[in-house]
């Protein structure tokens, strides 16, 4: 009974290890999809903010987009003719109520910042992305927005500043 019982553990055994074995996962943060042997530079043009709303939102943006293109992979900045080519607008800057109350106020405020970016892959066309992000954060209506707006307008960017890394160079 004692062998029966050790072969059907090392039986399991096998069969765990050998499924165990058989899965890896594998990520790779650093630029994802970028083919380093043929393209090596990126250039970032200034987002100009078409909104009236939150004139600092160019400065907040651009600085988030540099820096995470510029610490996630190993390509150099130059300032014209970069194999990688990053330019758009901001696009949308709006508050909307949400939660509307019994006494049809609303408990919670909705902002959302959408931005259109056009990015250009000059070694490999069919990378190319033109398309808008937009994020949003909502927050208690009775604060004032010029409470919470530079906090939110930060995570905001840097939400959408994921979304273009994953949809140019991650390929997530």
């Amino acid at each position: 009974m004692d062998v029966k019982k050790h072969i059907v553990y090392l039986f399991i055994g096998l069969v765990v290890g050998g499924i165990w074995g058989a899965c890896s996962i594998s990520y790779k943060f650093e630029g994802g999809s970028i083919n380093y042997d043929m393209t090596k530079t990126i250039h970032i043009s200034e987002f100009p903010n078409r909104t009236p709303n939150y004139p600092l939102i160019t400065q907040v943006f651009d600085l988030a987009l540099k820096k995470r293109f510029i610490e996630q992979t190993r390509l150099k900045e130059m300032d014209n003719n970069a194999d990688i080519e990053i330019e758009g607008e901001i696009t949308g800057y709006q508050l909307a109520g949400q939660a509307v109350r019994e006494d049809d106020y609303a408990s919670k405020t909705r902002l959302t910042i959408s931005i259109r970016v056009h990015y250009i892959n000059n070694k490999e066309t069919n990378k190319d992305v033109d398309q808008t992000f937009s994020g949003f954060r909502e927050f208690d209506s009775n604060r004032p927005l010029e409470s919470v707006e530079d906090e939110l307008v930060k995570e905001i960017v840097n939400e959408i500043v994921d979304m273009i890394y994953n949809a140019t160079v991650a390929n997530w």
